[in-house]
């Protein structure tokens, strides 16, 4: 089979990078948009192909979902011997189980849409959910960007000297495990928050367990979408003594509105994320992305000559 990368619109940049670190182009594809909001993906040469689709499911969700399970179904249709749905930010993960009697669990009705839409596998990069694997009727594959993120943290503005008595801060109970993994890799200590979410866009941290005092702190978390959990932790941190020199870094970067007034409110230093979801205009403040693509095209190439992804998978 020949290997083909298909774009999605969510983020052809990252599409058109992986593509080329893989020596490849992407596929012709071209998605039309009917007046109404209707989408009609087209998609050619994919005849016995092994077909890779990027297309992570960031803002405006639903309508990247929507193309997504059509884009799959035009691969299908136009001959593609397997599907591999590469989605960077899997959109619905948060909806993983009931809260209360009658609500959805969006991540499954997702994931049951794409294996009916012919998806035959699914590439995320740590999705919020751990349980997306056991929750998903065909095989998907967990990478974790986390390793790139922390060698960045000692390239960028701060560099390695400012790992020197840092801590690392889960800004709640679900981010712990995450926080360990970024505490290994720079050989940091961990503290954890312990938060009450009131809303949607709303969180107040309640407890810090660990020593931040005089300290500078690096929050981690696998996505900042509105802002208010990591706001909610960098006030948390400072309520407890800790320097002024906060660093945020998180896989994905949403910043759903409001989340750059919330976070310019801060004394966060610097905000790293990856290019997972398209960032299209600079946040106003120190901002920087790391890309995602070599993981991606490292994936792609071991699953396409049938190698182990062992060392590139996050471990739950």
């Amino acid at each position: 089979m020949t290997l083909q990368i298909v774009a999605g619109t969510a983020n052809p940049a990252l599409a058109g990078s992986a593509a080329g670190v893989l020596g490849i182009e992407p596929a012709t594809t071209v998605v039309e948009r009917f007046p109404d909001g209707e989408l009609r993906p087209v998609v050619d040469g994919l005849r016995g192909a092994d077909v890779y689709l990027i297309q992570p499911t960031s803002p405006p969700v639903n309508e990247h979902v929507m193309e997504l399970l059509l884009l799959v179904d035009a691969c299908r249709r136009a001959g593609a011997e397997r599907i591999t749905a590469v989605i960077p930010y899997f959109g619905y993960a948060r909806q993983d189980r009931r809260g209360r009697a009658g609500q959805a669990i969006g991540v499954r009705v997702v994931a049951n849409a794409l294996a009916s839409a012919g998806t035959w596998r699914l590439i995320v990069v740590d999705p919020h959910t751990s349980a997306l694997e056991a929750i998903c009727a065909v095989q998907v594959e967990m990478l974790t960007a986390v390793p790139f993120l922390a060698r960045q943290l000692g390239t960028g503005p701060l560099g390695e000297q400012a790992w020197e008595g840092t801590v690392v801060v889960a800004p709640d109970l679900g981010a712990v495990k995450l926080a360990e993994h970024y505490g290994r890799l720079l050989s940091r200590p961990v503290a954890v928050i312990r938060k009450t979410r009131l809303s949607g866009t709303s969180v107040i941290a309640e407890e810090l367990v660990g020593d931040v005092r005089d300290r500078p702190v690096i929050v981690v978390d696998d996505m900042i979408s509105t802002g208010g959990t990591i706001a909610a932790a960098a006030e948390a941190v400072l309520d407890h003594g800790a320097a002024p020199e906060i660093v945020v870094v998180a896989t994905h970067g949403l910043f759903v509105e409001p989340a750059m007034e919330r976070l310019g409110r801060t004394t966060i230093q610097q905000v790293l994320v990856t290019d997972t979801v398209e960032q299209l205009t600079a946040p106003e403040m120190p901002h920087s992305v790391c890309s995602v693509a070599p993981l991606l095209a490292d994936a792609i190439g071991r699953l396409h000559r049938d190698e182990s992804l062992d060392d590139l998978l996050a471990r739950t």
